[in-house]
């Protein structure tokens, strides 16, 4: 009787009001779950207020690295927040240096809708944790990095480099013409732009034989006089570049928003379905650009071959762990190549950028770092350095790390546990999720004497990263998953040094201004007005 009286009154529900009760229980119901794995979560830490749906998403601002400069002022060292799932923050370096043990291999991120969504998942080295796959796939980028490379590569660096100098005297005698003084110019221009269109350049003859022509591009928004290059092709350069920056961003939106947040929330959608129609047309030009070089491989005898990343990926056949592979997929090879691309291109433009900041700054570092560059270049009398000579300039290198500590260009990373580990003084278990607060690290007042002030001096005294601890200064990571291009980000940075500061004065246009970086995934200087003049 009583379940005829329910099936009645059911029956005499309105439609609507019956999917509002629905659709307020299932709200009830996830609420109460949320919460009920909030309070019972193991080793409860300090950290902001999560709200359903959305966590600690709300309150992570625009910009990542001041997010967590205030969880560590406010919580301490180590302390948590809930995005699409519970991350444990660590800023002591002590706390760090077990998950960057050399000896274990630790995923970044367990595989997740938002990696397979964008086609990241197991492939290439960021986001690749399959142990047998990832190890293939870096011992194929220690081999391809080797030192013979990385010194062939500084020929197209440096006529990369010998290009934009051009760039800048005709910009700067166009401006010195309308003061009718063609010899005596200065300019006033934004070395943000024109190094993060160098290191695209770079990064793409060095990894597919072919150039992006991004300082060309940005060369023909400047002057009067454009290049010679057909437009089509500085142009679609362009776009290929673009497109990079903004997969970029596309990779923390869709590690820490949830499926949900994507899919159904209107703003939220709107950007994910942008960001996937630039997936799919990053992920078509990079297919096409392994297809040519497969054709070409084919047609071509291998004393032409091209000698670059590329190629090398292609023709790659290696041995690991006894068992022999067969050559890499195209999926496998656009994957490898994108990861080149995202990782060799913004960091080290940002950094040059960080180190001219600082040097302008800090005068005295400056008139150091000159008498440095001009007694190496006197005592060889070359053209362009070699990699030997560039390794010589160890004030340059403490510079570099120095800017480096204070302005880390990957300011965190992550790290997944897949076994019960002790952090930090608690036990936790297999599936942890730990962000690595390489800011917090780096500026770390039991590390470093005076950490906010800039002084290269920390670095010369010593032959490693940090006696004390290496974990106090990572700006490449740490463990296996140390950063594989790290060699020859340095001797690009080394080298810019060098042939810019060599030839050219350089200070800002206005001292007075804060450094202007946003940071994401990575810690981008958006913009750095300098104003340059022969040095003579």
């Amino acid at each position: 009787m009583s379940i005829q009286t329910i099936i009645e009154s059911i029956k005499s529900v309105n439609t609507i009001d019956l999917f509002i009760l629905i659709f307020a229980t299932c709200i009830s119901t996830y609420i109460f779950n949320f919460y009920y794995k909030y309070y019972t979560r193991p080793n409860p830490l300090p950290g902001p207020f999560p709200l359903p749906f959305f966590g600690n998403s709300h309150n992570c601002g625009p910009d990542v690295k001041e997010f967590y400069e205030q969880c560590q002022q406010k919580y301490g060292d180590i302390c948590e927040v809930m995005l699409d799932r519970r991350y444990i923050i660590l800023s002591r370096p002590n706390y760090i240096k077990k998950l960057f043990s050399p000896a274990q291999f630790y995923m970044r991120l367990p595989n997740s809708q938002g990696t397979v969504e964008l086609g990241m998942c197991n492939h290439g080295l960021f986001f690749n944790e399959t142990y047998k796959s990832w190890n293939y796939n870096k011992q194929f980028f220690a081999e391809a990095l080797s030192a013979k490379f990385i010194e062939a590569s500084i020929i197209n660096i440096n006529q990369i480099y010998e290009e934009m100098s051009g760039y800048w005297q005709s910009l700067g005698k166009q401006n010195a013409s309308k003061k009718n003084n063609n010899n005596n110019w200065t300019l006033e221009t934004d070395f943000s732009a024109w190094f993060h269109g160098f290191i695209n350049d770079v990064t793409s003859i060095l990894a597919t034989g072919k150039r992006t022509y991004s300082i060309t591009s940005y060369y023909n928004t400047l002057s009067i006089n454009k290049s010679e290059l057909p437009d089509a092709l500085v142009e679609d350069g362009n776009n290929f570049v673009k497109a990079l920056v903004k997969f970029l961003e596309s990779l923390l939106f869709f590690s820490f928003y949830s499926p949900f947040t994507r899919h159904y929330v209107p703003i939220f959608k709107s950007k994910s379905n942008s960001y996937l129609s630039n997936r799919d047309y990053l992920y078509n030009k990079l297919d096409n650009i392994v297809k040519k070089r497969r054709t070409e491989i084919k047609e071509m005898p291998e004393t032409r071959m091209k000698k670059d990343m590329l190629t090398s990926l292609i023709t790659a056949e290696t041995v690991v762990e006894g068992e022999k592979f067969k050559p890499m997929t195209d999926v496998e090879i656009r994957m490898n190549l994108l990861d080149i691309f995202l990782g060799g291109s913004d960091t080290t433009a940002n950094l040059f950028c960080f180190i001219t900041y600082y040097l302008c700054k800090h005068p005295n570092v400056k008139e150091k770092m000159l008498s440095e560059i001009d007694s190496i270049s006197k005592s060889f009398g070359k053209p362009y350095l070699s990699c030997d000579d560039l390794r010589k300039l160890k004030y340059c290198e403490a510079i570099i790390k120095e800017a480096s500590r204070l302005m880390a260009p990957v300011p965190f990373t992550f790290r997944h546990t897949t076994s019960e580990c002790e952090i930090a003084g608690y036990k936790w278990p297999a599936g942890t999720d730990f962000h690595i607060n390489f800011a917090g690290a780096h500026g770390h007042p039991e590390c470093w004497d005076n950490p906010k002030i800039f002084d290269p001096d920390k670095f010369c005294n010593n032959d490693n990263d940090n006696d004390n601890d290496r974990s106090a200064w990572m700006p490449f990571g740490g463990g296996k998953r140390i950063c594989p291009g790290k060699n020859l980000a340095t001797i690009e940075l080394l080298l810019l040094m060098s042939s810019v500061y060599k030839n050219y004065n350089v200070e800002l246009v206005n001292e007075h201004e804060p450094l202007k970086v946003n940071t994401q995934l990575i810690a981008n200087c958006t913009e750095l007005k300098v104003r340059i003049s022969p040095r003579t």
